[in-house]
């Protein structure tokens, strides 16, 4: 490597105390020249320590940079790296991550100059050091099949040409003049919203184990069930937005969650559709005591009482809040009719 390309490192957070300091720390120590590389924090109105700990870090390395993020939201924070950054390859990291070695900029290098891609997506195991059981079995429930989607690559060791939708992550600055930037209507997906107008575009992705990023799970099921309501809020978003993603395995959640509602409801009206629900749960739950014990036989029995319940909150929160993202849509019912001709299962110009 003659010359090194200028990095601009994102990290929209919000409230990361805790882990923001070791991030950047990670960061700062990659062996890489530090004045081809800036780190630009976008914090939005964090009520602890987050700001202050970014800027006393900053009075020591230059090429750090706190951003204000007033509309708090990642997809913003994102936009404020995109948008203020002078680097030639944007890499986008949350504010708890951990970072595994020193070569992660040179690794992002070689990457794009072996590929020639715009766009690399790389692994995001949720299995950083020192996390509790808990958060284990939520990383192992997150790497199954029912845990998370089939098509995902986050967790895999595939190396080579992908879709960039799941896991999309580090950006040539050719990508914004070519598609434009995030969409800050986004609370959640809003990388993977942008990682499908990346495919669209035709640009091409390439993914690569050596420039993984390892993210810290959630520690208790409340706040797995606040980022699952809001994944689910954001795939109805990302599917308003384009209807022409609509597969029945993405609606799984959403009619498992709505059935777990309204089943017992009109079962009041008659009787079999008590039976109808529980018939469909008793069926959920043996497959989720199946799939718990086979993981729990493979990693280790102390997880096994975690599981299931995380199975199920991961599978009730993003299916209601998918339902109540698509209650709160104005425009659900052209929204309907558009993804079903989008779908074809609607001929243009028949009555709906």
């Amino acid at each position: 490597m003659n010359s090194y390309p200028f990095i601009t490192v994102c990290i929209p957070v919000r409230n990361e105390e805790r882990f923001i300091g070791k991030t950047i720390g990670d960061l700062l120590s990659q062996d890489y020249p530090p004045d081809c590389y800036e780190i630009i924090v976008a914090d939005g109105e964090s009520t602890d320590k987050t700001a202050e700990i970014v800027k006393a870090i900053g009075t020591k390395y230059p090429n750090l940079f706190l951003f204000p993020n007033p509309q708090r939201r990642s997809s913003a924070g994102r936009n404020i790296g995109f948008q203020n950054g002078k680097g030639d390859i944007f890499l986008v990291v949350d504010g708890h991550c951990f970072i595994p070695n020193g070569q992660l900029f040179k690794e992002i290098v070689h990457c794009f100059e072996k590929s020639g891609a715009q766009c690399l997506g790389r692994l995001q195991p949720l299995d950083p050091p020192g996390i509790s059981d808990f958060q284990k079995a939520v990383a192992l429930a997150r790497r199954s099949s029912i845990g998370h989607g089939g098509d995902s690559l986050i967790y895999s060791n595939q190396e080579g040409w992908v879709s960039p939708v799941s896991h999309g992550a580090v950006y040539r600055r050719e990508v914004f003049e070519k598609i434009g930037y995030v969409d800050e209507t986004f609370d959640a997906c809003e990388d993977v919203e942008f990682n499908y107008r990346v495919e669209k575009a035709g640009l091409k992705t390439y993914m690569s184990p050596s420039i993984a990023v390892r993210y810290y799970p959630r520690e208790n099921l409340s706040s797995l069930w606040r980022q699952m309501l809001r994944y689910g809020k954001g795939r109805f978003h990302f599917l308003q937005k384009h209807p022409e993603t609509f597969s029945f395995m993405g609606m799984v959640p959403a009619i498992f969650a709505a059935g777990l509602f309204l089943l017992p409801l009109l079962g009041l009206v008659h009787p079999i559709f008590g039976y109808l629900w529980a018939v469909a749960g008793g069926l959920y739950l043996l497959v989720v005591a199946a799939y718990s014990l086979k993981v729990s036989f493979t990693e280790g029995l102390v997880y096994l009482r975690y599981l299931p319940m995380i199975y199920l909150v991961i599978h009730v929160g993003l299916g209601l809040g998918f339902i109540l993202k698509l209650m709160q849509s104005v425009s659900f019912f052209q929204w309907t009719k558009r993804a079903l001709r989008k779908a074809g299962r609607l001929n243009h110009g028949a009555r709906p």
